[in-house]
């Protein structure tokens, strides 16, 4: 399973305004609206994409993505926001989102990339086109140009925005904010900048405090690609337990060859507790089992650790706003 910063989710519910409900809106990614942003608190990239699609069952989203984007400031993305900074050129910059995107997102890899008439920055992503992904795919680029013009000395556009999607109703919005064309149904999904622009000098660009935060953010990267394997193996213990009841931490962490003690600091420095990592294992338990038409909802109720159906009906409503019967029946018409 992959996973983005819960800062994307915090942007995206903020760009949609009043017309959603917020709280409601970031508690079913499991965040809490009342705790500080942390870009280092990860979410399931699928359950972000399910997000974005309840905002659209909800509000017209045709210019979201644009104003998502917008709203990305350098300074809440951490050390690489100020490694992004301190490079000093616009490629450079796009440099280190290539090497160290990984600490924003494990479903996205970025690639420079020359090409006619300059430079390719690409967003790979793969999985299906669902409307989520779609929402989301557009976003990222909006952010990318948005990020790269708080260190552009001089108004920036680029040439062409390349998005392998069909397109909106309207692009207008789009084209308005990127200061070029913009071609849906590309091959890629794609930035072509011109290369006297990635050339540029940045505005607060010192080569020094960029080797210095390259240093960090190696650190940093090598620290967490230790981590999905710590994810996905405490998940397949819990998912396995799960039927018995609520496993105890304890339990797993003995089960990995970890103390309690532990496997409760790794689990923080990912900005996980075991009680969420519980909930995650729970509802995407469900959430695959719903798609088995197989598995009635009272056995689902037993697999993923509910004593009764009407304790997991509640859960699940909480989780996803919905019921798991209603849920089941929207994913057999897709």
């Amino acid at each position: 399973m992959g996973y983005v910063t819960s800062l994307f989710a915090h942007k995206v519910v903020a760009a949609a305004g009043g017309e959603v409900d917020a709280t409601a809106m970031l508690a079913s990614v499991g965040i809490s609206p009342s705790a500080p942003r942390d870009p280092g608190q990860m979410i399931p990239a699928e359950r972000y994409y399910d997000l974005l699609e309840r905002i659209a069952s909800q509000i017209d989203v045709t210019d979201l993505p644009v104003r998502t984007g917008a709203s990305m400031r350098l300074d809440e993305y951490g050390a690489l926001g100020l490694a992004f900074k301190a490079a000093t050129t616009l490629g450079a910059s796009y440099a280190r989102v290539e090497r160290y995107a990984r600490l924003w997102t494990s479903v996205v890899e970025y690639e420079l990339r020359p090409a006619t008439g300059g430079t390719l920055f690409i967003l790979h992503r793969a999985g299906e086109l669902r409307l989520g992904m779609r929402l989301s795919n557009e976003a990222t680029l909006a952010s990318a140009v948005s990020i790269a013009r708080q260190v552009c000395p001089v108004p920036l556009a680029p040439v062409e925005v390349l998005i392998r999607h069909p397109a909106p109703r309207s692009v207008a919005a789009h084209e308005e904010w990127f200061g070029c064309p913009v071609r849906f149904g590309a091959e890629l999904d794609a930035i072509l900048y011109a290369n006297d622009v990635l050339a540029r000098p940045n505005i607060l660009g010192d080569e020094g405090i960029s080797q210095y935060l390259a240093t960090h953010l190696d650190a940093e990267l090598s620290e967490i690609t230790r981590t999905p394997a710590l994810v996905t193996q405490s998940k397949a213990a819990i998912a396995q337990r799960l039927s018995e009841g609520t496993p105890k931490m304890a339990e797993i962490a003995r089960g990995l060859g970890l103390s309690a003690r532990s496997f409760h600091r790794r689990l923080a420095e990912q900005g996980m507790s075991f009680q969420s990592l519980t909930e995650d294992t729970r509802r995407d338990l469900a959430e695959g089992l719903l798609r088995d038409e197989r598995h009635s909802l009272a056995e689902i109720a037993f697999l993923t650790g509910f004593s009764e159906q009407s304790a997991f009906t509640r859960a699940f409503k909480r989780w996803l706003g919905t019921t798991p019967a209603t849920y089941r029946k929207h994913m057999s018409r897709r």
